[in-house]
């Protein structure tokens, strides 16, 4: 059994969609789900879903090595960052090399990089009018949204659309394509 552990930092969409799209698979399981903010909403959805799930604050991922022991501890596989946004401290992609995933709301390397997340990316697509924008599914390394990419997936942005109807496309790329491309990866 291929065991992932996500690592989150906010609602959670994403976490349980990747959660519940393996809960019966006979190759891979979600093992648990690492946050990094403590009022999270994600820890209620893994409560929900039966997954364990674990608090880590900043000094347990950069400095005392907690969160990589953790994930030793649970004999993890891969490590998959479902709307996280810390930069993965080099003990952990050292002792995951080329087995940490990631996806970003935007087509790489288009509107990547430090503060680059979420809305924040939607505000910038609309602003510059570009005519679409889409998903990005890619390896991490130890730069924000520089890694090898797995995948991409496209949707058109309208002069109509506002950040929060390209934010809902987005959304829907996400929960379509994330687990079936971490699936195909892991497998390989």
């Amino acid at each position: 059994m291929i065991k992932l552990a996500i690592l989150a930092s906010g609602n959670g969409t994403n976490a349980q969609r990747i959660s519940e799209y393996f809960a019966n698979n006979e190759q891979i399981s979600v093992d648990c789900i690492v946050y990094n903010k403590r009022n999270a909403y994600v820890a209620e959805r893994a409560k929900s879903l039966g997954v364990p799930s674990q608090y880590f604050g900043r000094a347990d991922f950069y400095e005392n090595g907690k969160v990589l022991h953790y994930l030793k501890e649970r004999d993890i596989d891969w490590v998959i960052l479902a709307g996280f946004l810390w930069l993965v401290p080099e003990d952990i992609l050292e002792a995951f090399p080329d087995r940490i995933i990631n996806i970003h709301p935007a087509l790489l390397p288009n509107y990547g990089g430090k503060g680059m997340y979420g809305h924040h990316v939607h505000e910038a697509v609309v602003a510059n009018k570009e005519p679409e924008t889409g998903i990005t599914i890619h390896i991490v390394d130890n730069h924000y949204d520089k890694g090898t990419i797995l995948f991409q997936a496209k949707c058109m942005v309208t002069p109509e659309d506002t950040p929060d109807t390209v934010a809902d496309k987005i959304h829907l790329l996400e929960q379509e394509y994330f687990p079936v491309v971490i699936e195909k990866t892991v497998l390989k």
